[in-house]
Parts: structure tokens; C-alpha cells; sequence
């Protein structure tokens, strides 16, 4: 996910996409305890693109509190 597509999101459209993230990568996570996955980059993919997502909501955040 690149993060000019995130640009054009609201701030209620990021949080929403964070929530929808955080449940993909938990459900990864039990799926790899119960048995190793194929591509485990996944799991880092998803992490990166979490903090993505909450780090331009807090810019859109900050920059309506300021205006």
C-alpha cells in the first residue's frame, strides 16, 4: 500500500483501514502458530503499512487541530 493512496483518505477512512489491518495481521499471526506460513514477510508488510496508515492520521489529525 503506497502511501499517496492513503493520502486521499480521511481521517475516519485511516482509522478504519488501521482496524482492517491490525485483524489481517492478527489473523496472521495465529495462522503462523498453528503452522509456519509460506511468505512470513507478511507479517512485516502488514506491521509497516499499520504504522503507515497511524502516522498519517496523526499528520491529518494535527494539521485540522492547527488550521
Amino acid at each position: 500500500m503506497k502511501a499517496s493512496e492513503l493520502r486521499e483518505l480521511s481521517v475516519d477512512d485511516l482509522v478504519a483501514k488501521e482496524k482492517d489491518l491490525a485483524e489481517e495481521l492478527f489473523k496472521l499471526k495465529f495462522q503462523h502458530g498453528i503452522r509456519p506460513l509460506e511468505n512470513t514477510a507478511k507479517l512485516g508488510q502488514f506491521k509497516k503499512d499499520i504504522a503507515r496508515v497511524k502516522t498519517l492520521a496523526g499528520e491529518k489529525r494535527e494539521s485540522e487541530a492547527s488550521s
